[in-house]
């Protein structure tokens, strides 16, 4: 239920009437899903680089506070770089960046207690030596539904 009601959000953005930004929805599609996983890699790469403190080890022991904040703050200065494709200002843009960043992390933190609590280690084995599918997109489902309501009711015209 989780996985399907919140992807179901990124072909939603599609849908969206955004004055000014006529025919490039799938441009926020791009930008969500290119922050969020930029993220993602980047909490881990800080992580590797100067993560001592853990976030919560019982969930994820791999993530760090170190690796949380470097990943976020790298991902929300190039959400804001790339302003310009979106219909965002600078600083709205940033602004979204944090939001979507947040609930990218927080994504990876309920699934991975769903997956303790089953007894799973990865989701499935289709990408090797990256767990499943939803194991590189668990971050996504999170920040889709928040990206897009703020999306749709801070700029669309529906």
């Amino acid at each position: 239920m989780i996985c399907i009601f919140c992807v179901s959000h990124v072909p939603a953005l599609l849908s969206l009437q955004i004055p000014g930004f006529e025919g490039r929805n799938v441009m926020l599609i791009a930008y969500l899903i290119f922050i969020v996983q930029l993220s993602d890699v980047m909490q881990y790469v800080w992580g590797k680089l100067i993560g001592r403190t853990k976030v919560a080890p019982t969930l994820s022991p791999s993530k760090t506070w170190e690796g949380l904040i470097g990943g976020i703050l790298t991902a929300t200065l190039v959400g804001t770089a790339l302003w310009w494709m979106t219909p965002f200002t600078m600083l709205q843009a940033a602004g979204m960046c944090l939001a979507m960043t947040l609930m990218g992390f927080f994504g990876g933190l309920v699934l991975s207690a769903i997956k303790r609590d089953r007894g799973v280690k990865d989701w499935g084995h289709l990408i090797a030596g990256h767990g499943g599918f939803i194991d590189r997109l668990d971050s996504v489902i999170f920040a889709a539904p928040i990206f897009f309501h703020i999306t749709r009711y801070g700029w669309s015209s529906v």
